[in-house]
C-alpha cells in the first residue's frame, strides 16, 4: 500500500455510499465497500482496513451484530470502528458504544465533522 490508510464503508444505501466515498478520497484515504454487515465482514477480514465505517440498519446482517463479531474477534478487535446512524433515540448511543464501536455519527452526516473524527481515530 502506498501510505493511504484503508477505509471501509458498509452501507446499503447506494447514495450514502458515494457521499462517503467521495469525502474520504477527497481526504486522501483508500476507499473499500460493502452493501451489508455480512460482506462488510468479511472484506474487514480480508482487506484489515485502518477504520471500518457502519451503518447501523442494514439488510442480511446489521451493523450492531457485525460489529461484535469483528471486536470480538482477536485478529480485527483493533480496527476503529465508527457507527453511522439515523437512530437518535435515547439509549442507542449506549447500545452502539456498548456493542464496541469507537464512535458513532448520526445521519444525515456533518461532512466537517466526519473527516475530523476519522483523524483523531487514525492518529
Amino acid at each position: 500500500m502506498d501510505g493511504k490508510k484503508r477505509i471501509l464503508v458498509v452501507e446499503d444505501n447506494e447514495q450514502n455510499r458515494i457521499m462517503l466515498r467521495d469525502i474520504l478520497l477527497y481526504h486522501g484515504y483508500e476507499v473499500i465497500e460493502a452493501n451489508d454487515g455480512e460482506v462488510g465482514l468479511n472484506m474487514t477480514r480480508q482487506h484489515m482496513p485502518a477504520l471500518v465505517l457502519m451503518d447501523i440498519q442494514m439488510p442480511v446482517m446489521d451493523g450492531l451484530t457485525a460489529g461484535k463479531a469483528l471486536k470480538s474477534d482477536p485478529k480485527t478487535n483493533a480496527i476503529k470502528l465508527i457507527a453511522v446512524t439515523s437512530f437518535a433515540m435515547k439509549g442507542d448511543q449506549e447500545k452502539i458504544i456498548d456493542a464496541g464501536f469507537d464512535d458513532y455519527i448520526a445521519k444525515p452526516i456533518d461532512t466537517r465533522l466526519l473527516p475530523e473524527m476519522i483523524k483523531k481515530h487514525l492518529e
